[in-house]
Protein backbone atom coordinates (compact mmCIF):
# COMPACT_ATOMS: atom_id res chain seq x y z
CA UNK A 1 0.00 0.00 0.00
CA UNK A 2 1.06 3.50 -0.90
CA UNK A 3 -0.23 5.49 2.05
CA UNK A 4 -1.15 4.71 5.25
CA UNK A 5 -4.92 2.85 5.98
CA UNK A 6 -7.11 5.10 7.74
CA UNK A 7 -8.87 2.11 9.31
CA UNK A 8 -7.18 -1.52 10.18
CA UNK A 9 -9.96 -4.44 10.74
CA UNK A 10 -8.86 -7.67 12.58
CA UNK A 11 -10.56 -10.60 13.23
CA UNK A 12 -11.18 -10.79 17.48
CA UNK A 13 -13.36 -12.32 19.79
CA UNK A 14 -15.15 -13.95 16.84
CA UNK A 15 -16.36 -10.45 14.95
CA UNK A 16 -13.79 -7.53 13.59
CA UNK A 17 -12.50 -4.87 16.17
CA UNK A 18 -11.60 -1.03 14.43
CA UNK A 19 -8.21 -0.04 15.25
CA UNK A 20 -6.24 3.05 13.88
CA UNK A 21 -3.59 2.51 11.69
CA UNK A 22 -0.48 3.41 14.24
CA UNK A 23 -2.43 1.38 17.22
CA UNK A 24 -2.04 -1.47 14.77
CA UNK A 25 1.66 -0.86 13.96
CA UNK A 26 1.97 -0.91 18.29
CA UNK A 27 -0.27 -4.12 18.48
CA UNK A 28 2.19 -5.53 15.38
CA UNK A 29 5.29 -4.66 17.10
CA UNK A 30 4.40 -5.87 20.87
CA UNK A 31 2.81 -9.13 19.11
CA UNK A 32 4.41 -11.20 16.91
CA UNK A 33 1.82 -13.10 15.67
CA UNK A 34 0.37 -9.90 13.71
CA UNK A 35 2.82 -10.70 11.45
CA UNK A 36 1.42 -13.54 10.51
CA UNK A 37 -2.25 -12.04 9.42
CA UNK A 38 -3.15 -11.96 5.88
CA UNK A 39 -4.65 -7.89 5.20
CA UNK A 40 -6.36 -6.94 1.98
CA UNK A 41 -7.10 -2.93 0.96
CA UNK A 42 -10.92 -1.95 1.37
CA UNK A 43 -11.98 1.51 0.41
CA UNK A 44 -8.99 2.59 1.95
CA UNK A 45 -8.86 0.69 4.98
CA UNK A 46 -7.27 -2.63 5.52
CA UNK A 47 -9.29 -6.31 6.21
CA UNK A 48 -7.77 -9.27 7.92
CA UNK A 49 -8.98 -12.08 5.85
CA UNK A 50 -8.19 -15.96 5.65
CA UNK A 51 -5.92 -17.47 3.12
CA UNK A 52 -8.23 -18.36 0.52
CA UNK A 53 -9.76 -14.69 0.05
CA UNK A 54 -6.18 -13.03 0.23
CA UNK A 55 -5.22 -15.52 -2.83
CA UNK A 56 -8.66 -14.99 -4.42
CA UNK A 57 -8.55 -11.41 -3.93
CA UNK A 58 -4.49 -10.93 -5.60
CA UNK A 59 -5.36 -13.78 -8.50
CA UNK A 60 -8.33 -11.31 -9.50
CA UNK A 61 -6.70 -8.07 -8.99
CA UNK A 62 -3.52 -9.36 -11.62
CA UNK A 63 -5.99 -10.93 -13.55
CA UNK A 64 -7.47 -7.46 -14.11
CA UNK A 65 -4.08 -5.87 -14.32
CA UNK A 66 -3.32 -8.28 -16.93
CA UNK A 67 -6.02 -7.80 -19.29
CA UNK A 68 -5.66 -4.20 -19.21
CA UNK A 69 -2.46 -4.40 -20.21
CA UNK A 70 -3.73 -6.71 -23.07
CA UNK A 71 -6.72 -4.13 -24.01
CA UNK A 72 -3.47 -1.62 -23.87
CA UNK A 73 -1.18 -3.67 -26.27
CA UNK A 74 -4.43 -4.10 -28.63
CA UNK A 75 -5.25 -0.95 -28.38
CA UNK A 76 -8.81 -1.85 -27.06
CA UNK A 77 -11.34 0.49 -25.79
CA UNK A 78 -13.32 -0.02 -22.67
CA UNK A 79 -17.17 0.46 -23.30
CA UNK A 80 -17.49 1.81 -19.81
CA UNK A 81 -16.29 5.47 -20.90
CA UNK A 82 -19.09 5.36 -23.53
CA UNK A 83 -21.78 6.10 -21.40
CA UNK A 84 -23.90 9.14 -19.73
CA UNK A 85 -23.72 10.42 -16.36
CA UNK A 86 -26.51 7.78 -15.22
CA UNK A 87 -24.57 4.89 -16.39
CA UNK A 88 -26.82 4.24 -19.90
CA UNK A 89 -24.92 3.13 -22.94
CA UNK A 90 -24.57 6.35 -25.72
CA UNK A 91 -25.65 5.25 -28.85
CA UNK A 92 -22.99 6.88 -31.48
CA UNK A 93 -20.81 4.08 -31.68
CA UNK A 94 -21.90 3.17 -36.22
CA UNK A 95 -22.00 -0.34 -37.05
CA UNK A 96 -20.10 -0.43 -40.11
CA UNK A 97 -20.99 -4.35 -40.69
CA UNK A 98 -24.77 -3.38 -41.06
CA UNK A 99 -25.52 -2.23 -44.47
CA UNK A 100 -28.27 0.34 -44.20
CA UNK A 101 -29.82 -0.39 -47.72
CA UNK A 102 -30.33 -4.22 -46.56
CA UNK A 103 -31.73 -3.15 -42.98
CA UNK A 104 -34.08 -1.18 -44.92
CA UNK A 105 -35.02 -3.66 -47.79
CA UNK A 106 -35.44 -6.04 -44.77
CA UNK A 107 -37.95 -3.42 -43.38
CA UNK A 108 -40.14 -3.32 -46.31
CA UNK A 109 -40.39 -6.95 -47.08
CA UNK A 110 -41.95 -7.43 -43.50
CA UNK A 111 -44.40 -4.90 -43.63
CA UNK A 112 -45.03 -7.01 -46.85
CA UNK A 113 -45.03 -9.82 -45.47
CA UNK A 114 -47.14 -8.71 -42.74
CA UNK A 115 -49.48 -7.76 -45.38
CA UNK A 116 -49.55 -10.24 -47.11
CA UNK A 117 -50.41 -12.84 -44.13
CA UNK A 118 -53.57 -11.17 -43.10
CA UNK A 119 -54.92 -11.90 -46.43
CA UNK A 120 -54.75 -15.18 -46.18
CA UNK A 121 -57.65 -17.81 -44.59
CA UNK A 122 -57.45 -18.78 -41.07
CA UNK A 123 -56.47 -21.78 -41.11
CA UNK A 124 -53.05 -21.13 -43.67
CA UNK A 125 -52.48 -18.43 -41.62
CA UNK A 126 -52.71 -21.53 -38.36
CA UNK A 127 -50.55 -23.29 -40.07
CA UNK A 128 -47.34 -20.56 -41.31
CA UNK A 129 -47.98 -19.91 -37.21
CA UNK A 130 -47.19 -23.43 -36.42
CA UNK A 131 -44.53 -23.93 -38.89
CA UNK A 132 -42.64 -20.62 -38.98
CA UNK A 133 -43.39 -18.96 -35.27
CA UNK A 134 -43.93 -21.34 -33.10
CA UNK A 135 -40.91 -23.73 -34.19
CA UNK A 136 -43.34 -26.75 -35.06
CA UNK A 137 -42.49 -29.72 -37.26
CA UNK A 138 -44.21 -30.61 -40.06
CA UNK A 139 -44.87 -34.24 -38.80
CA UNK A 140 -46.20 -32.43 -34.94
CA UNK A 141 -48.26 -30.03 -37.17
CA UNK A 142 -49.67 -32.90 -38.90
CA UNK A 143 -50.78 -34.68 -35.84
CA UNK A 144 -51.99 -31.94 -34.34
CA UNK A 145 -54.40 -31.65 -37.36
CA UNK A 146 -55.02 -35.10 -37.85
CA UNK A 147 -53.41 -35.46 -41.59
CA UNK A 148 -50.04 -36.78 -42.70
CA UNK A 149 -46.59 -35.00 -42.55
CA UNK A 150 -46.72 -34.80 -46.55
CA UNK A 151 -50.36 -32.98 -46.96
CA UNK A 152 -48.67 -30.26 -44.66
CA UNK A 153 -45.58 -30.07 -46.84
CA UNK A 154 -48.15 -29.80 -49.90
CA UNK A 155 -50.31 -26.98 -48.09
CA UNK A 156 -47.10 -25.38 -47.12
CA UNK A 157 -45.87 -25.14 -50.47
CA UNK A 158 -49.16 -24.17 -51.82
CA UNK A 159 -49.31 -21.10 -48.85
CA UNK A 160 -45.20 -20.49 -49.84
CA UNK A 161 -45.96 -19.68 -53.23
CA UNK A 162 -49.96 -17.48 -52.59
CA UNK A 163 -47.66 -15.46 -50.49
CA UNK A 164 -44.61 -14.82 -52.91
CA UNK A 165 -47.59 -14.02 -55.46
CA UNK A 166 -49.16 -11.57 -52.71
CA UNK A 167 -45.82 -10.14 -52.22
CA UNK A 168 -44.36 -9.30 -55.65
CA UNK A 169 -47.66 -7.50 -56.59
Amino acid sequence: MKYAPRKVYIKESGGYVELSYTDFCRRRQADKGYMDKLFIPVQGCLLEVVREQYADFYRDRERWRYLQKLDARNSLLSLDGFTDSEGNPLDFIADEAADIAETVVNAVMVDRLKAALSLLSDSEQELIQAIFFDGLSEREVGARLGITQSVVNKRKARILRKLRKIIEN
